[in-house]
């Protein structure tokens, strides 16, 4: 779990001791908690991992927040290209069968998740590989989401459909031009106590 004791920093991201980290680029104010996985994956401006989280091949934008359990981008086998899907026709050298195939690897990287800012996904969801969540996005605990999700949209299920949305259609027009994710930190600090009243907060920001 995330360690509430500490204050974070721009500079540098507080991860866990037990997490594995591989190849990661970290905004500001990121957190991971405890084993935590991530590789390959770009983590967004206030983004956090509760704990336990899987994630690979991911770009994650901002102020996401990521429950325990959730799984980002499973990597894939080849289900019908070939004879067998054990990892043997791919990954020959760790069995000593012959030399390993780039090409498979590169394709499963090529199939990157993408979140935009203020995703929230709840506990022991999986995000599948390709899939985009749009800004303000919601999936639901559980959830195994095959398809993309529209910016605001609520998603729940095993596959995951359209629940419904945070806000009505002019709201979120309002917020996505608004972009408080794009507000400086003396912004947010500035501006904390306006997020409390959705409809004062698009009125006193809402400048179109």
């Amino acid at each position: 779990m995330l360690d509430f004791s500490q204050t974070l920093t721009a500079e540098k991201p507080l991860i866990h001791p037990t997490c594995v980290v591989k190849n990661c680029s970290f905004g500001r104010y990121v957190e991971l908690g405890d084993h935590c996985v991530a590789e390959e994956t770009a983590f967004g401006d206030y983004t956090y991992l509760f704990g336990s989280n899987d994630v690979i091949y991911t770009d994650l934008g901002k102020f996401n927040s990521i429950a325990t359990g959730v799984r980002i981008n499973p990597v894939q086998h080849p289900m019908r290209e070939r004879a067998a899907a054990h990892h043997l026709t791919y990954r020959a050298s760790h069995y000593g069968l012959g030399e390993d195939d780039a090409a498979l690897i590169d394709w499963r990287r090529q199939r990157r998740v993408t979140t935009g800012n203020d995703v929230w996904i709840g506990h022991n969801a999986v995000i599948m590989g390709g899939v985009a969540l749009g800004d303000g996005a919601v999936v639901g605990a559980g959830a195994v989401v095959t398809h993309d999700v529209r910016p605001y949209e609520i998603v729940g299920g095993v596959p995951a459909r359209h629940m419904g949305w945070r806000y009505d259609e002019d709201t979120v027009a309002a917020l996505l031009r608004i972009r408080w994710w794009d507000w400086s930190h003396e912004e947010l600090k500035e501006r904390l106590k306006d997020f409390n009243d959705v409809p004062a907060f698009i009125k006193k920001y809402d400048t179109r």
